[in-house]
């Protein structure tokens, strides 16, 4: 029986290390995100599929949205909260793409940072090679009013959480997504973050983020949000009032362009986002205008960001203008191996 026992054993550990063998690392040096030592470009988009007439994300339409996705270039997604279900996780790496999981602070429990749940999440996945790497939080420093009115709060939790990521998970770096540069406390307080993620809206052109983050940190970032929506509340800037797929893709290019004319600075972005959400404003089965953000007037053309219209998809996953844009931008960039 004891012979038993240690073969069964030494068979798990087997599995265990051969698991954690064919994990991909991910690592950072300098500026630069590495996969298994090759620098790698984001080259992304934020992803939050929820079916028309719903409010609750969705992966039903996974297969159609992964095709689209790879026909674009792209080789990131980025969620908002964790991936539950392993086979979407292994669809996601068979079809090439990895993923940033986000995490909250406080999700009711559900792999979040206030529970701790989170570090049971990423103990679950954390040798799945679909994972690119860890975030914590989605613009929080624009909510004060959720830790008690001191976003020192949420700094502390956030850099302990990344603390305890390092202690458990060796093979993918912590990252958080800011809203736009973080400040001097910021920095300070999360030693522990190697990737930052900016949220950054500065019309059609970030350009003027990489030499600022480039005065302050030495650490790799990306745009974790950027890009522009194809509504116009008003005639602006030759765009006609209404729905206006031009307004969108030319702002694009010159967003995208920017990104990457500072890859020097810049790990690449991740574009906001891949499907119109229809659940944002209003009825949940209609595209409805409004539903705008906090912090975000610096969206091209109108300073109005209307929350409906973001996708370079619609609803129905046609290609709107700005689907071209994207294409064209990250085919011809290198290709991230």
């Amino acid at each position: 029986m004891i012979k038993n026992i240690t073969i069964t054993l030494l068979l798990c550990l087997s599995f265990v290390f051969i698991n954690d063998a064919r994990a991909d690392t991910i690592t950072t040096n300098g500026r630069t995100i590495l996969l298994n030592d090759s620098v790698y470009t984001i080259k992304g988009i934020c992803y939050h599929p929820v079916p028309k007439g719903s409010d609750k994300r969705s992966f039903s339409n996974l297969s159609e949205d992964l095709s689209l996705m790879v026909e674009a270039g792209i080789n990131t997604i980025r969620v908002y909260s964790p991936i539950h279900d392993k086979a979407v996780l292994d669809e996601i790496q068979e079809a090439g793409l990895k993923v940033i999981i986000g995490l909250g602070y406080n999700q009711g429990g559900d792999s979040d940072i206030f529970s701790g749940t989170f570090i049971d999440y990423i103990n679950r996945y954390k040798n799945h090679d679909a994972i690119l790497f860890w975030e914590l939080g989605n613009e929080y420093n624009y909510h004060p009013e959720w830790f008690e009115g001191d976003i020192n709060n949420w700094y502390t939790a956030l850099n302990n959480a990344a603390d305890l990521i390092h202690q458990q998970d060796p093979l993918h770096p912590v990252a958080t997504a800011h809203g736009d540069l973080p400040d001097s406390l910021a920095l300070a307080t999360c030693p522990d973050i190697d990737i930052w993620g900016m949220n950054v809206y500065r019309w059609d052109n970030p350009e003027t983020i990489f030499p600022e983050w480039e005065a302050v940190s030495s650490k790799p970032m990306y745009l974790s949000e950027a890009g522009a929506d194809s509504y116009m509340t008003i005639s602006k800037n030759t765009y006609e009032k209404g729905e206006n797929q031009l307004a969108q893709a030319d702002a694009t290019v010159n967003i995208l362009g920017a990104i990457f004319r500072n890859q020097d600075i810049c790990s690449g972005v991740t574009l906001f986002a891949f499907v119109d959400e229809l659940w944002k404003a209003g009825n949940n089965n209609v595209q409805d205008t409004g539903g705008w953000a906090p912090n975000s007037s610096g969206v091209p053309y109108d300073g109005a960001p209307n929350e409906e219209y973001w996708g370079i998809v619609n609803i129905d996953r046609n290609k709107k203008k700005v689907f071209s844009v994207v294409k064209e931008k990250y085919t011809n960039l290198p290709v991230s191996k």
